[in-house]
């Protein structure tokens, strides 16, 4: 077995790469990290996930055995945000719901056409561990002290 860093990644044809992109941009807070003439990637913030837009109407919003992609939630609280960043972005929520108490979720359709779950899930076993936050001030001090983290002076 390889060890990897899981699914990160998903490559979506588009009609509009400036549009699909300022919607993953507005809903997500993804950043562009790299982008040429009829394609894009982004990135989400704190994590390894990329998203490439690649410009291709014919195929733009047609699934391909793909169903729907989604993104998880830090916070049940954050439902109602991410539904209104979809409207606001340009996209429809399909439908909205709990799929067991504390577990809200949505599907929404993005501009293209595609399908995106939104959800909160409670923590699972096999759900990387948490870092704690004292190590994780601590290496945001270190690393502004330009020090590796855990060592001192």
């Amino acid at each position: 077995m390889i060890k990897t860093l899981g699914l990160t990644h998903i490559a979506l044809a588009v009609r509009d790469v400036d549009r699909a992109s300022r919607f993953y941009q507005q809903v997500f807070g993804a950043v562009e990290v790299y982008r040429q003439a009829g394609f894009a990637q982004l990135q989400t913030p704190g994590s390894h996930d990329v998203m490439v837009l690649e410009q291709d109407a014919r195929r733009a919003g047609k699934p391909g055995g793909v169903k729907h992609f989604g993104f998880r939630l830090r916070s049940p609280a954050d439902i109602d945000a991410a539904r209104m960043a979809v409207q606001q972005a340009g996209g429809t929520v399909r439908e909205h719901g709990e799929f067991v108490p504390s577990e809200p979720y949505l599907f929404a359709i993005d501009p293209d056409g595609y399908e995106v779950e939104i959800w909160y899930e409670l923590p699972t076993p096999v759900d990387p561990p948490k870092r704690p936050r004292r190590l994780a001030r601590s290496a945001r001090r270190a690393k502004k002290a330009g020090r590796s983290p855990g060592k001192r002076g």
